[in-house]
């Protein structure tokens, strides 16, 4: 005798099967909020992921989403679904204090140009997810949803950390070095990035205007593409936003792959900072794609990018922000300071050259992928870090995919050996994110396909 399924409670289903569900008027969003809510009271004193939460205000836009569907006005492709924001992205009804007792209580007068989108799209905002202090790297409160005592990453650690305890189905992060794909990695969710100007940075805190770009969080691939596309906007207050059509993320994701993609796995120097669990599965990884994968020596305009990445982010960190930042100087945490003491040695005219470099780097991605469909890479060393370490992890397997500016997703798709998540990066070509995720999605569809071969057995 079968033992009988337990039915999927609405905070753990994901944003496009709950649309579903509302279209045929089996669920409602008042009723998706509401078990999200309950989810929240019942873990958030273990996870910490929010900084501001208004659970009347969420029900309200829940009810409202309902009322709008009942009344058979138009919906949006979100209508009703709740999604966390990271508390560096203006709201003009919430607060944004950008993870720092310096900005508390700030209320931002106008919405980013991200949650414009969001409100048109129909979405519940849940509410404020905490970041690291000022997006950069000092560890905020919030923990690991499969282990309290390892943090979820950084600086987006609300954002990954939301989604994987099904405080929400979707939420917004951002990323200068790490901050989406490392905690997506360490959180065991789906991370992805689009390309720099594919989604609107406007009214979002600026660590880097050469640097900065959005991301999502969800627990499925195609969920984190409707969320990516309903973000998507032109925008010519964004420097970096292109005036060209965005990318069809979703529509990618649920494209058949024309041909068996090609991978490229790049053998970089910092390769040797891998757990070696982690290795061990990604040596696994490889072998099942065989002949699919080329393995390629590490080029030498590469090894060196590290460091211009590194001249970039701390001279626009601290040019930015010069005087907010000489004004709090004692409240700002020791790893902050040092950065910006670090950036008052960098001269004008080698800020200038990283930029050089960094545009020539993103020339060189342009022609290589015209021979590979996706280079496959590390989201992070291994496992999440404990807690005790004091730090968010080592974002060196992602520094180079965020100087380019390329689109990157994380896959929740090794294990490590004390059984925490360990994500499997795929980087895509520029502006072509949705090439990116049909491939995504033809790994996913692969190695499921190989595994319920290798149960039958």
């Amino acid at each position: 005798m079968t033992e009988a399924r337990r039915p999927t409670p609405p905070e753990e289903r994901g944003a496009l099967e709950a649309l579903a569900l509302m279209r045929e008027g089996l669920l409602s969003s008042e009723e998706l909020v509401s078990a999200c809510l309950k989810r929240i009271e019942a873990t958030e004193g273990t996870v910490r992921a929010w900084a501001h939460l208004d659970p009347e205000a969420a029900l309200k836009q829940a009810r409202e989403a309902d009322a709008i569907r009942k009344a058979g006005r138009p919906v949006g492709a979100l209508h009703g679904i709740p999604v966390g924001l990271k508390d560096i992205i203006d709201t003009r009804d919430m607060p944004t204090q950008c993870g720092t007792e310096i900005l508390e209580g700030r209320r931002p007068e106008a919405d980013a140009a991200l949650v414009d989108r969001l409100r048109e799209a129909g979405a519940v905002i849940m509410g404020k997810t905490v970041t690291t202090e000022l997006a950069f790297m000092a560890p905020a409160g919030t923990r690991n949803p499969h282990d309290p005592a390892r943090t979820p990453g950084g600086s987006s650690s609300g954002s990954a950390a939301a989604v994987a305890a099904c405080h929400v189905p979707l939420a917004v992060g951002t990323q200068t070095n790490g901050s989406v794909i490392r905690p997506a990695s360490f959180c065991g969710c789906f991370g992805f990035k689009p390309g720099r100007g594919v989604i609107s940075r406007r009214g979002v805190w600026e660590m880097s205007a050469a640097l900065d770009q959005i991301g999502v969080f969800a627990r499925g691939l195609e969920d984190a593409a409707a969320l990516a596309d309903a973000l998507a906007l032109y925008d010519p207050a964004d420097p970096a936003s292109y005036p060209r059509p965005r990318p069809q993320m979703l529509a990618g994701s649920r494209a058949e792959a024309p041909v068996e993609p090609a991978f490229a796995w790049l053998e970089m120097p910092w390769h040797a900072r891998l757990d070696e669990d982690a290795r061990a599965g990604f040596e696994e990884l490889l072998e099942a794609l065989g002949g699919q994968v080329d393995r390629l020596p590490p080029h030498e305009r590469l090894t060196a990018l590290l460091g211009v990445h590194r001249t970039i982010q701390d001279y626009e960190i601290l040019h930015r922000h010069e005087k907010f930042f000489a004004e709090n100087r004692d409240r700002l945490s020791p790893q902050l300071r040092e950065t910006l003491a670090r950036a008052r040695d960098i001269p004008r005219d080698a800020y200038d050259e990283a930029l050089q470099v960094k545009a020539s780097a993103e020339a060189f991605f342009r022609d290589f992928f015209n021979d590979y469909d996706a280079i496959i890479a590390p989201a992070a060393t291994g496992e999440a870090p404990p807690l005790s370490d004091g730090t968010t992890g080592d974002p060196v397997f992602c520094t180079l995919w965020s100087l380019c500016g390329l689109p990157a997703v994380s896959l929740p798709l090794l294990v490590g050996e004390s059984g925490l998540p360990v994500g499997v990066q795929l980087i895509g070509a520029a502006e072509e994110d949705d090439r990116l995720m049909r491939t995504a999605g033809w790994l996913l569809n692969t190695l499921q396909q190989h595994a319920a071969t290798d149960m039958t057995r």
